[in-house]
């Protein structure tokens, strides 16, 4: 009799928990409505099903329960009661499968008026390519992948020349306009999911699969990687802005196209100047001062320095309330005026050399390079950094500093900007930091790390 009750109490409870949950869909904001009815009927049918079966093993627990003289009746074969299993069975699940088949069709049969864009993976980011005027894609291929050419354009075709590069996890596309999503990997296995448009694809490597979706509401959507792609897979996020038409032209005649950067020039000598006024806090040689919460920026890698430029600039940093020292970055942003005079005072600093600095932070090394293997997916082994990763070198980096950015990460100071994509990585990884111990043993490890 009890467990005739847990069952009848596992339905009531379910039931309840189902219609009264706040946990459901995110809100609609594609064209792909079907897909919602189709999860929905699988809810019915199989919820249906949930409850005739452990409500008819109640009934069977309570009427055929043991009782001082009664002997159960063995019947090995019932045809009759088979038909209907069978039948029953197959209709319920020809109800779910149907209608998820005929949206399969819809969902591998793009429209012909769909405009395309590509989708690139990588541990642990998202990238993106639009076609040019030409609207064809330039042919790309793994052997071209370089530093300079992380996206594995091929030099030698003419159509790829004007194709849009956007090297930054956020994207946007216009509204009401039905899109193809070509979907390629870099490296592993990766899923390109936006929850509220309802689409989700794999990226398989060496493959290129695709899936599309028309945007009905303007605003910002989560990119989630939904394929267990690494240690850090919960941090490959992204992001795609819905905008009105007028406003995603706007934002994609912003962006460099591969020609463009092929032929954009980089002039250290003049980015020597710009750094002058750098120099009075980070030092003639970027060697940074403590005194001045100035780290050192010598032999940082030129992209990572343009992109933090960028975010002191646009506000990404330096705005939080408690970020002082980042505050006092942003006013020294007016003498860069445009993306010429960053990229050259960041090939500048990449130029300079410097010592390493005089240690000062002490802890548990050995336990610091247990808490590092995490950091090391990215950062590199030897805190060398590593450029496909977006990763900057560490190794040879003043320990205050690192410290206090690691503390400012585990905080919120930095990386909770919502265009600072990079930066939250930063912050759930830092959550695993929960003691100022943690942080000063990782850094003590860190300072017995070659610069070389």
């Amino acid at each position: 009799m009890a467990l005739a009750i847990a069952l009848i109490l596992l339905v009531v409870g379910s039931l309840i928990f189902h219609f009264l949950s706040p946990w459901y869909f995110t809100p609609l904001a594609s064209n792909w409505e079907l897909i919602d009815f189709t999860v929905s009927i699988t809810f019915v049918v199989t919820g249906i099903v949930f409850v005739i079966a452990n409500l008819f093993m109640a009934y069977c627990v309570i009427r055929y329960r043991h009782r001082p003289g009664q002997k159960a009746d063995y019947e090995p074969e019932n045809a009759k009661l088979e038909w209907w299993l069978t039948i029953i069975t197959s209709l319920g699940v020809a109800a779910m499968l149907a209608p998820g088949l005929a949206v399969w069709g819809d969902f591998v049969t793009v429209p012909d008026e769909a405009a395309e864009f590509e989708v690139i993976g990588q541990q642990w980011h998202w990238s993106y390519r639009f076609p040019g005027e030409d609207q064809q894609f330039g042919n790309v291929d793994i052997r071209h992948i370089t530093e300079d050419n992380a996206f594995g354009m091929d030099p030698a075709d003419p159509a790829g020349q004007d194709d849009v590069l956007v090297a930054s996890p956020i994207v946007h596309l216009p509204v009401g306009q039905p899109m193809r999503a070509w979907l390629r990997s870099k490296d592993v296995l990766h899923n390109f999911a936006v929850p509220q448009f309802r689409v989700k694809m794999d990226l398989v490597p060496g493959h290129v699969s695709y899936t599309w979706f028309t945007p009905t509401v303007v605003g910002e959507y989560e990119i989630l990687c939904e394929e267990l792609c690494g240690m850090a897979h919960f941090a490959m996020r992204g992001r795609v802005v819905i905008d009105e038409r007028d406003e995603f032209e706007n934002w994609l005649s912003q962006q460099p196209t591969y020609s463009e950067l092929e032929t954009q020039t980089v002039d250290p000598m003049l980015g020597q100047a710009s750094y002058g006024l750098c120099a009075a806090c980070h030092g003639q040689q970027g060697e940074g001062m403590q005194a001045l919460n100035a780290p050192r920026i010598a032999g940082l890698d030129n992209r990572y320095l343009e992109r933090q430029l960028k975010y002191y600039r646009d506000g990404v940093r330096g705005t939080h309330d408690l970020d002082t020292a980042g505050a006092m970055m942003r006013p020294i942003l007016a003498a860069l005026p445009d993306e010429a005079a960053i990229r050259n005072v960041a090939a500048y600093i990449e130029t300079l050399t410097t010592e390493s600095p005089i240690t000062s932070v002490t802890g548990n090394v050995i336990r610091g390079k247990q808490l590092y293997e995490n950091c090391a997916s990215c950062h590199g082994e030897n805190g060398q950094g590593i450029w496909a990763m977006n990763a900057p070198a560490i190794a040879g980096q003043h320990d205050w500093y690192l410290v206090s950015q690691l503390k400012n990460f585990r905080e919120g100071i930095r990386g909770s900007h919502r265009m600072d994509l990079y930066g939250d990585q930063m912050m759930m990884l830092a959550d695993v930091l929960q003691q100022d111990g943690d942080i000063d043993d990782v850094v003590a490890y860190l300072n017995t790390l070659s610069t070389n």
